[in-house]
């Protein structure tokens, strides 16, 4: 990375958490200013600085517990959307090349199964943000399917099952053997195991006694600073103080930022982009001409000059 890059990168509005955490940063300098005031012209209050060191430990071991707990949260919802991507991609190519056709129908049909794949990214998306999948599936479903999803809890589930029937189906119908349907239903629990993982995040939030206990310990902590520095600082304690609270105070919104990471959020799951991928490589499949395996055919000339 470049000086150039690396200066743009510290001094970066979105997506940091400076929004959020300079006003209190801000309010925990002033409190410091009035301690300051008053030890400099009316009584010298202050706490001797050793006194903090305990405290200063325990915070800080919370401090790293809770970064800890949202980035590993965070990390698993990654891990959760990239079984979606291989899932969604091996499934689509068993689709594409395991189901044998035998007229522009079975062609059409096909494609229209390739389509719920896509379709069920963008569900879950919809879905781990609580958010009506509305007009998102239109281009991907039928009339028909985007009819009967107004009634369903569960839309991305409802579309698994729809891959499902149509697998089976191709089975019954002897156009795809047993040993590709077994690899086929895999794949498709794979889909289901990725978005109940996901759900399993969005679902069970950070404890909330200890998410309140860390922002008190965390108020107490940087209001109490200002009289534990004011003796050897002096005015220095106000500057001191709310870079002190910055640092605290940001740590702890991080853990905030990315402990859902299915949001819209910069520090969130780029999970439009995770879909426009799906739908993309899904969709370049239906391009070929056909599915199957053509052998290649060697000009004379060229086996001549390989010999």
């Amino acid at each position: 990375m470049s000086n150039k890059r690396w200066f743009q990168v510290v001094f970066q509005w979105r997506g940091s958490v400076l929004p959020l955490v300079l006003p209190r940063s801000l309010l925990c300098g002033l409190v410091a200013l009035i301690v300051a005031w008053i030890y400099q012209d009316f009584k010298p209050i202050s706490l001797p600085l050793r006194d903090s060191l305990i405290p200063s430990i325990v915070l800080g071991l919370l401090l790293v517990f809770r970064t800890n707990t949202a980035y590993d949260r965070f990390w698993e919802g990654r891990k959760c959307w990239g079984t979606i991507i291989i899932s969604a991609r091996n499934l689509a190519r068993h689709i594409w090349v395991g189901i044998e056709e035998q007229n522009e129908h079975d062609r059409q049909e096909k494609i229209m199964a390739l389509r719920l794949l896509p379709a069920f990214a963008i569900a879950t998306k919809q879905h781990l943000r609580q958010e009506p999948v509305g007009q998102a599936l239109a281009s991907l479903l039928s009339p028909e399917q985007a009819k009967s999803l107004g009634s369903s809890d569960n839309v991305p589930l409802e579309i698994t099952f729809w891959i499902g029937a149509y697998l089976q189906a191709q089975y019954q119908r002897g156009w795809l053997n047993i040993h590709r349907l077994n690899v086929m239903t895999e794949h498709l629990d794979n889909l289901v195991g990725a978005l109940s993982g996901c759900e399993r995040i969005l679902r069970t939030p950070m404890p909330l006694a200890y998410a309140i206990h860390l922002k008190q310990l965390l108020l107490i902590y940087c209001l109490v600073l200002p009289f534990q520095m004011v003796k050897d600082l002096g005015w220095l304690v106000v500057p001191v103080v709310i870079i002190v609270s910055f640092t605290l105070l940001g740590i702890e919104e991080i853990g905030l930022e990315i402990e859902n990471p299915f949001g819209k959020d910069a520090n969130d799951l780029p999970l439009e982009n995770f879909c426009a991928t799906i739908e993309r490589n899904v969709m370049d499949l239906t391009r070929f001409s056909s599915p199957h395996w053509a052998p290649i055919v060697w000009e004379d000339a060229s086996v001549e000059s390989l010999k």
